[in-house]
């Protein structure tokens, strides 16, 4: 099952508008953390950070789709569980932009 797992990466790339966007600002976040880190260890804060955010928005992405694979009709286990992968998206955002306010500026 493993050789399908590039495959799929791609089709989220293809697929999710917001992986698309975390995965363009990773291109500039890259560089830019490298370049603000003092030393290894802040460098891997400062990158792992946005790393983290675009797995929980994989994450999310795959919650969604099973969530809508389950069923059209709208049930209230259905949006909870929506609602909380969004949400884990969201605080992953905020640990992101406060280690990125912490160490890079």
């Amino acid at each position: 099952m493993h050789w399908r797992a590039g495959g799929r990466r791609l089709e989220a790339f293809r697929n999710e508008a917001a992986f698309r966007q975390e995965v363009y600002l990773l291109l500039f976040l890259l560089p830019l953390g490298w370049w603000l880190g003092e030393g290894p260890v802040e460098r891997l804060l400062l990158i792992g950070s946005w790393l983290l955010v675009m797995i929980v928005e994989l994450l999310n992405s795959a919650v969604e789709a099973v969530v809508d694979r389950v069923g059209p009709e709208r049930h209230e286990l259905s949006g909870r569980a929506k609602d909380l992968s969004s949400a884990a998206v969201m605080v992953a955002l905020l640990l992101a932009a406060l280690t990125w306010l912490r160490l890079a500026f």
